[in-house]
């Protein structure tokens, strides 16, 4: 059996251990077969579950290249990293109640933000659009594939097609994701992924709001674009963040598994 196809007949298992966490039930992972591909994909999600029985459960994640570079200066980002690890955020958007993005991955990726990758359900779709910029025509308004969700902090009252706006407050220094989390936590939305860009997931982190951080590396060098994460400047080195972290490899791509309640 290839690993893929293991991984494949262990998914099921890890959805289920899910949906037990939710409700409160004995949630650990008994995947079917022995294979070291199935052992490892348990082991890579085990963790979030564990969260999600204790409670709410923020990931962020991201794809960048050796430089830390997640796009090309103009925002080309097809692709950073290759299909495993395109796999591997499908999961963990099947696994989570929402997504979130800002405004400018859907300028520039246009993305579906759905589960097509695995089985699993689509969450519900989140975009922060501070500025009230993006317009009604971006597909994933229009599609109507999954409940869709725009916190505006201007144009309130313009329609963004089959999306439901939410009013978002926003200051000089920008919008308090800490308040937009709150938000989701009231409306049911428990367990949740800040999927990018660079920008959007660099506030939550700096805001110390995400229980782990995805980070995938691919092999090869962009020289110059947007980064990855970026945060407030530090004097020393001894001032820098060393979450426990594990690796998991993802052909061509390393993934790190930071854990940033650890």
């Amino acid at each position: 059996m290839t690993s893929s196809r293991s991984q494949e007949r262990a998914w099921p298992a890890l959805l289920d251990a899910a949906a037990n966490a939710r409700a409160g039930r004995p949630h650990q992972v008994i995947a079917p077969g022995r294979t070291s591909a199935a052992q490892e994909l348990v082991s890579l999600h085990q963790p979030l579950i564990d969260r999600m029985a204790d409670g709410p459960l923020t990931i962020g994640q991201l794809g960048q290249s050796l430089d830390g570079r997640i796009a090309t200066t103009g925002g080309d980002s097809y692709y950073v990293t290759g299909e495993a690890n395109r796999t591997h955020l499908h999961r963990l958007r099947a696994l989570v109640d929402a997504v979130v993005v800002g405004a400018g991955t859907v300028l520039h990726d246009d993305p579906q933000l759905t589960v097509r990758a695995c089985a699993g359900d689509n969450p519900m779709r989140i975009v922060i659009d501070s500025r009230g910029q993006l317009t009604a025509d971006h597909r994933l308004f229009q599609d109507r594939q999954a409940p869709t969700l725009v916190y505006r902090g201007a144009n309130v009252d313009v329609p963004m097609g089959a999306a439901e706006v939410a009013a978002l407050d926003a200051g000089p220094d920008g919008y308090d994701p800490a308040a937009l989390l709150a938000d989701l936590h009231a409306r049911g939305l428990h367990h949740v992924l800040i999927e990018g860009g660079g920008v959007t997931v660099s506030r939550f982190l700096a805001a110390e709001l995400l229980d782990r951080l995805h980070i995938c590396v691919a092999p090869l060098i962009i020289g110059s674009g947007r980064a990855a994460v970026s945060l407030p400047e530090i004097a020393r080195l001894s001032e820098a963040r060393r979450p426990p972290m594990r690796t998991f490899a993802m052909s061509p791509d390393t993934l790190f598994d930071c854990d940033l309640r650890g």
